[in-house]
Parts: structure tokens; C-alpha cells; sequence
């Protein structure tokens, strides 16, 4: 479909043109080189750095050139997620888009509105005649989505600016001051394989049609996790009939919770019936459980085409299911300052079956940097105990709330003067880079602010178009305001 007529129409002609070159996390090299080769077609001065990092530095507006300087930031990756009966290839496909009423989405997979959006604002002030502007650092980041690694390298001197407009947040209204940290673990189980018993075959337990989302800003609504069903079902039926288990598979991305989960199994003929019924037993139940939350919740027993040849020994499967029935899931803790907001938590986010050893991956957040550690901690424990090899990666730090903030200030009095209203002030449970740039950067005044989007890192993601032209309002008031204005 064509955006041509939609407004701003210079922040969707970039969109439009960002949704063309696949940039998923770890493969954001063809955007970054495009965006390097548009600032040389306008004449900027542009630079990256060894990460990947793209600066593109844009001069004053005549007559503002002794504004503050302001960095405008996004992330140049994606989260690629589809649906499994989506023919879609992230490494080459563009991505297909679709205009439900208000919103903007993609067919059966992720959008990239987180960040493109943002990406997409930014360039739009270079080719807009009406936007009034200091100094400007174009900041566009990698691997935002795998835990913030691009921000996390950038080097003194790459980023001049006093103050950084973060575009990454996803609530219009909102004018976002602080987020959380947090850190990736990942466990390698050791299992035992053995034989498949003679008389036994091949199946499936599948259990598909969750919601998924992010695991930061979605995980308050505790929405169904397939791994932690899958696992629930396996030990159900594991104590009232023999299953051997062959591999597991579920979830892809770390920052997402996992929709889809498998197991392969061997099973006696025999014994099918009941374990359909006991299956169809746990099912209902946790159906029940999530009520409205999943109202698309399948758990089947299918017969497979494949005989599994091998599967794990009785020790290894108890230990195994034991410990996914252990590790945490969803919200640890509220915070006691701020209502509503998330403190610490965990998504139990992906799992493979790897020769012998079945890797587990979990991604942990908290605004607290105690908390975080407890909680990777009780983790560490119950993997210790499952004789797991555990990896963690380091934390990247949350960013702490400045009510004394500058430009917060300007952005309350823009907001109130354009929409009549002042913005709500909010922190997110979930990691912005504006954590990591405020410790590369000490004294950097940040705020974060977005349109709406809905349902991030699922094929659900969606953007009110309404919401990007007025977000788009907001900014170059803000610009405006920032390069006219005595800002002290």
C-alpha cells in the first residue's frame, strides 16, 4: 500500500522507505549505509562509529546557531516476529503494511514503528522547511533491542549534545523520564538422551494463539506464556502416564514474550487417549486462568511424520520440567513510588533443544539495581540446582527521574500550549537507551516521548496515524521553542 497520503508526509515518505530494508537486530548495516549516503545527498556532515552507530550532525537554522545543541535518538533494529503461517523473510523481505481505520499495521508480522517511527521523525526535520531548530545530532543506535549493546559503546566526543530527545517511547501524552535496567541469562541444561522405548511414536504438543508482546511494557498484563504451558502440561502428564521427551522449542527473542511453543515426543499408542484427556483437562484450566487475557489458547497432541529416535532419560526429563516449573515469570514486584509501574521481572523467553543440552533464555528488569540482581540470583539458584551452566550477561542501567529537568520543563509548557493540557509524566518498565547514554554522558538532559503504538515485538504491533502527525507537532514545537528561546 502507498503512505503518500498520509501527514507529515515527509516522516512517512522515511518510514515508508525504512520499512524497505530489513534491519533487524545484529542486521541494521543496509539502513545505517542508507542513512549515511542520505545526510552526504543533503550535504551534512555524517559519522559512524565501529559499532555501527550513525551520527548525522545538522547545522542551526538561520539565526539559531547559538541555541543548545540537542541530539534527537532512535534505534536503527527491529524485532522480527511472524506468525508461523506467514511466508515472510526478514533478511529480504519488505515489509508489508496494511491501514485498519486509524492505525498503520503489517501483514502478520511485526511493524518496526518501534523505532522507525522515531527514525523517521528525525530525518523528517532535515527536509522540512517549516521546522525552526538549533544544532542538531541526528543519534541513531544499533542492537537497541538485544539489550541496548549499540548505546552501550558509544564513545566520548560522537554525541555533542546538551540535551537528548529520546523517540522511542510509545504513548502520545506522555512525556517518559525514566526507565529500568536489566540483563539477559542464559541457562545450558545437560541432558541424557537415551533410546526411544520399542513401541512407541511420534507427536507433537503444541500450543499456539497467545498474544505475546513486549516483555517490559505488556508484562503487567500477564498474558500467557507458551514455554510456561508447555512445561505445565508436560509435568502434568508426565506423572500419570510415561512421555518421553525428544527436543523443546519456544519463543525467539529475549525482549519478547514467547507466543508458540513444541515439544517433540515419543508415546505409546496406547496410552494416547489418556493423555489427550489429561491434556484437555490442564488446557481448560489454564484457559480458565487467563480468562479475556488469551482468548486464542491452543494446547494439541498432534500425531508427527517423524520418528524420534532418541529421547531423554527419565532423570533428565523430571529435572528439566522441574526447573522450567521453577524459573520465574511476569511481575516480580510493583513499585512502591510510582502507581501502576512495574518494578521487577522476568520473561521466560525462548528455548532450544542444541545436540545435547537444552538452552534457555530469560531477560530480567527492574528499576531497582538490588532487586535486579536478587531476582537474577534466584534464577542462578534454581538453575545451580538443575546442574544448568549459567551466562549473564551485564546489566545495562536504568535512568533515573529529574523533575529539575530543563528540558522537561519546555516540553510541559509546549505540550499545554499546543493540546491544553499538560503531559502525563511516566517512567516505563522496559529499557530505554537513555539509561546507558546519561552514563556515557553525565549531565545530559534527556526526556522520551512517542505517538501511540499498541503491541510492540508481536506480529500485533500497530500505530495510530493520528497520533504520529500530532507526536510530529510536538517535536518541532519543542525545536522551536529549544532554538528561540533563552533556555538557561
Amino acid at each position: 500500500m502507498s503512505l503518500s497520503g498520509l501527514e507529515p508526509k515527509n516522516l512517512w515518505k522515511h518510514f515508508d522507505k525504512i520499512r524497505s530494508i530489513p534491519h533487524c537486530s545484529g542486521h541494521e548495516a543496509a539502513l545505517g549505509e542508507y542513512l549515511i549516503a542520505y545526510a552526504k545527498g543533503k550535504g551534512l556532515d555524517v559519522e559512524k562509529d565501529a559499532t555501527g552507530n550513525v551520527v548525522i550532525r545538522v547545522p542551526a537554522t538561520s539565526g539559531c546557531e547559538n541555541a543548545p545543541i540537542v541530539a534527537l535518538q532512535g534505534h536503527m533494529d527491529m524485532v522480527g516476529e511472524k506468525n508461523s503461517d506467514v511466508a515472510h523473510d526478514f533478511s529480504k523481505d519488505p515489509i508489508q503494511l496494511e491501514l485498519q481505520g486509524e492505525w498503520l499495521k503489517a501483514k502478520g508480522t511485526t511493524l518496526g514503528s518501534d523505532n522507525g517511527i522515531g527514525l523517521s521523525a528525525a530525518l523528517a526535520v532535515i527536509d522540512s522547511k517549516d521546522v525552526v531548530h538549533g544544532p542538531l545530532d541526528l543519534l541513531f543506535t544499533v542492537d537497541e533491542e538485544v539489550g541496548l549493546t549499540g548505546a552501550g559503546k558509544l564513545q566520548p566526543g560522537f554525541v555533542r549534545g546538551e540535551m537528548l530527545m529520546n523517540l522511542d517511547s510509545e504513548e502520545l501524552g506522555a512525556v517518559y523520564i525514566g526507565c529500568s535496567g536489566g540483563g539477559d541469562t542464559t541457562l545450558r541444561f545437560p541432558a541424557k538422551f537415551i533410546d526411544a522405548p520399542a513401541g512407541t511414536k511420534g507427536f507433537l504438543l503444541r500450543v499456539t494463539g497467545l498474544r505475546g508482546g513486549h516483555s517490559g511494557i505488556d508484562i503487567h498484563e500477564q498474558r500467557g506464556n507458551a514455554i510456561k504451558i508447555l512445561a505445565r502440561c508436560l509435568w502434568r502428564i508426565s506423572r500419570m502416564q510415561p512421555v518421553h521427551l525428544a527436543s523443546l522449542k519456544g519463543g525467539n527473542k529475549r525482549n519478547a514474550i514467547p507466543r508458540e511453543a513444541e515439544a517433540e515426543l515419543m508415546v505409546l499408542e496406547t496410552a494416547v487417549d489418556d493423555i489427550s484427556g489429561i491434556l484437555g483437562d490442564e488446557a481448560a484450566k489454564i484457559a480458565e486462568e487467563l480468562g479475556r487475557r488469551e482468548v486464542n489458547l491452543g494446547v494439541k497432541l498432534v500425531p508427527s511424520d517423524r520418528t524420534f529416535g532418541r529421547v531423554m532419560d527419565s532423570k533428565s526429563q523430571k529435572v528439566l520440567l522441574n526447573l522450567l516449573m521453577a524459573l520465574p515469570h511476569g511481575v516480580e514486584t510493583m513499585s512502591y513510588d510510582i502507581p501502576g509501574l512495574v518494578e521487577t521481572s522476568n520473561n521466560l523467553a525462548t528455548i532450544a533443544t542444541g545436540g545435547d543440552e537444552m538452552v534457555i533464555g530469560l531477560s530480567t528488569r527492574s528499576s531497582v539495581a538490588s532487586a535486579l540482581r536478587a531476582l537474577r540470583d534466584r534464577i542462578r539458584s534454581a538453575a545451580e540446582l538443575a546442574g544448568c551452566a549459567i551466562e549473564e550477561n551485564e546489566p545495562y542501567p536504568g535512568w533515573k527521574p529529574n523533575l529539575q529537568s530543563r528540558l522537561l520543563a519546555v516540553v510541559k509548557d509546549v505540550h499545554i500550549r499546543e493540546f491544553g493540557k499538560e503531559p502525563q509524566m511516566k517512567a516505563i518498565h522496559a529499557g530505554l537507551e537513555c539509561g546507558i547514554i546519561g552514563e556515557k554522558f553525565p549531565g545530559m538532559d534527556m526526556i522520551s516521548i512517542g505517538p501511540w503504538i499498541e503491541h510492540p515485538h508481536s506480529p500485533d504491533e500497530r500505530v495510530n496515524v493520528p497520533s504520529v502527525e500530532k507526536f510530529w507537532m510536538l517535536l518541532k514545537a519543542v525545536l522551536a521553542e529549544l532554538a528561540t528561546k533563552n533556555i538557561a
